[in-house]
């Protein structure tokens, strides 16, 4: 059939053959058009055309879930249940970033240019959630790592934010080299760059020193993107350089690419090393990792009296509770390992977007800062409290749920990972005494001033969609665990 001379058949062939990648397409337009409309007396324009972008793609990859669909592109990217889910948190990032950024973006310079490297960032967050090969999960992180660079960097007059995208980049490309490495190794072993091909490989358990060298430079590389101690030094730093909105888009989005990846390339094989005894040794190792990286971050932690550093450690001593995943590698474990990103999405992005919102208003960034805050900004400062309890892991919350869903999940008959289940609690037990901190600071202490903070309304509706999650998924979270489930068992079925 033809329309104006157009072969309708080959436009429908390129849509069905676009379909997986459809919400990145739409992102990557937007990404093109949004700068045009940067220049001149109407940037705040730019805000609402990115929140247009991200809504359409985010309707996009709704529907395709409410389909059923699955499919892939060129054999280097597949749509199934584990990327949707990924997509959906990362698009979901994206939205709150961009509604935060709705009041600054009339008097920011360069607003099409900021809201351009978002929308990369994600497409490369959403090209390594359903990669099926090394050569495009790198391309997608480092597709993501360097927009975040600039985006670190975005207040080139700001020293701390100068400062930050120096060490963000220097100790990015060090990992970057380090990885490369790893995969360069991993390719000359088995010849493919293929991940199921990799797995296999892994799963065999053949420990040539090109492997251990292969497995610690991929352990050293990736650990950089979650920040897994001793990997952990830039991130405090860069948190509280980065301008707070690109901090939320940092702590909530970009951690969990780094975790897919680590999922990717060892937890498959080591479920699949399962049926011949599995890979211990890179388990305990992995197990070690978790034990001490939760633990250095809280107790790290406890010391800070900036809220920004203080929530940067925090998001260290989370990665440790996930990483417990690769450690006892089955399938429900990845299940609340995955529902425990879904939930520090908007536990942690929440807490950020509450920072975010004070500063914009002239609060400043230490605990002691937020003194008195309930009364003057009370629903601000109770859906702080929210954030913070939930993250300690206080019932009914998301965070408790969250977590006891994953600790159960380490809870295994021959009881070999029980020491790491104390730990875990026991830290998290720790980590309420520095989030009690600031809600003390906010409900006992006595502030300087009593006046009301006007917090904008991009800012509020951000905070209350947070807020009404933390509660939602803590007293109705079985629909969200179904899904984690199923994306959980499509992961592993790869």
């Amino acid at each position: 059939m033809d329309l104006f001379g157009l072969d309708l058949t080959v436009i429908n062939d390129a849509i069905r053959e676009l379909m997986p990648i459809m919400p990145q397409v739409i992102l990557i337009l937007a990404a093109v058009i949004v700068p045009v409309f940067g220049f001149g007396k109407r940037k705040g324009i730019t805000a609402w055309l990115s929140l247009a972008a991200v809504t359409a793609a985010l309707v996009v990859t709704g529907y395709l879930i409410y389909d059923g669909y699955t499919g892939s592109f060129m054999d280097l990217f597949v749509f199934n249940e584990f990327t949707a889910l990924m997509m959906m948190i990362f698009l979901l990032v994206l939205f709150l970033v961009v509604l935060i950024s709705l009041t600054e973006s009339e008097n920011r310079k360069h607003s099409g240019e900021y809201f351009s490297l978002l929308f990369m960032a994600t497409v490369g967050m959403t090209f390594v959630a359903g990669a099926t090969d090394l050569i495009t999960l790198f391309v997608g992180i480092e597709l993501a790592s360097i927009s975040s660079y600039a985006l670190v960097a975005f207040r080139k007059n700001d020293p701390r934010s100068a400062e930050a995208a120096v060490k963000y980049l220097i100790i990015g490309g060090v990992s970057t080299a380090i990885s490369l490495y790893g995969m360069s190794l991993l390719y000359g072993m088995i010849g493919t760059t293929e991940l199921a091909a990799v797995a296999t490989y892994l799963a065999a358990g053949d420990f040539t020193w090109v492997y251990i060298v292969s497995v610690i430079m991929l352990i050293a590389g990736f650990g950089f993107k979650v920040a897994l101690v001793p990997f952990h030094a830039w991130a405090p730093d860069v948190y509280e350089g980065a301008p707070t909105p690109v901090a939320t888009f940092l702590a909530a989005g970009s951690k969990k690419m780094g975790f897919i990846v680590f999922f990717k390339i060892f937890l498959i094989a080591f479920v699949a090393a399962q049926t011949v005894g599995g890979i211990p040794e890179l388990q305990w190792l992995f197990a070690i990792l978790a034990g001490v990286t939760m633990t250095v971050g809280n107790i790290i932690a406890i010391t800070q009296t900036s809220i920004k550093r203080m929530l940067a450690y925090s998001s260290i001593a989370q990665a440790g509770y996930v990483l417990i995943v690769l450690a006892v590698a089955t399938e429900y474990i990845l299940a609340g390992g995955l529902f425990h990103m879904v939930t520090h999405v908007f536990m942690k992005g929440g807490a950020f977007i509450v920072v975010a919102a004070l500063c914009a208003r002239g609060i400043g960034e230490h605990i002691s800062d937020y003194k008195g805050l309930s009364r003057r900004a009370p629903l601000v400062a109770f859906a702080m409290m929210l954030f913070m309890f939930s993250l300690a892991g206080i019932p009914p919350l998301a965070g408790f749920v969250s977590k006891f869903i994953l600790f159960s999940g380490a809870v295994t008959p021959d009881g070999t990972w029980i020491w790491l289940v104390a730990l875990a609690v026991i830290n998290s037990a720790l980590s309420l005494y520095y989030y009690a901190r600031v809600v003390k600071a906010m409900y006992i202490d006595k502030g300087a001033t009593t006046e009301r903070i006007r917090v904008p309304y991009s800012f509020k509706l951000a905070i209350a969609i947070c807020a009404l999650a933390t509660i939602v998924l803590g007293l109705y979270f079985g629909p969200i665990m179904e899904i984690c489930e199923a994306a959980a068992a499509a992961f592993l079925a790869l």
